[in-house]
């Protein structure tokens, strides 16, 4: 079984909002997943952004893998989560 951890759209019409949830990559976007572990809601400014990231560990360590919308995402907010220091 393919695990990927991925996206899943709640929310109204034009007011979207994210879960982040780890599912089996045969079910559909927001049918049966796994686990929730995170949310995202692109609507806030700054995007709000919180994911359970022991969880994440853990299910990357097993196999998993992020979507390409959800590794861009981890990528910017290990970016401005981590201000780089001059000196």
């Amino acid at each position: 079984m393919a695990v990927h951890i991925r996206l899943s759209r709640a929310g109204a019409k034009k007011r979207p909002f994210y879960r982040i949830v780890v599912a089996d990559h045969r079910a559909a976007r927001g049918g049966k997943f796994l686990e929730n572990i995170g949310t995202f809601d692109p609507r806030l400014e700054p995007n709000h952004f919180a994911i359970d990231q022991a969880r994440l560990t853990y299910w990357r360590s097993v196999g998993a893998l992020p979507s390409a919308t959800l590794d861009r995402l981890l990528k910017r907010q290990a970016r401005t989560a981590a201000p780089v220091e001059l000196k």
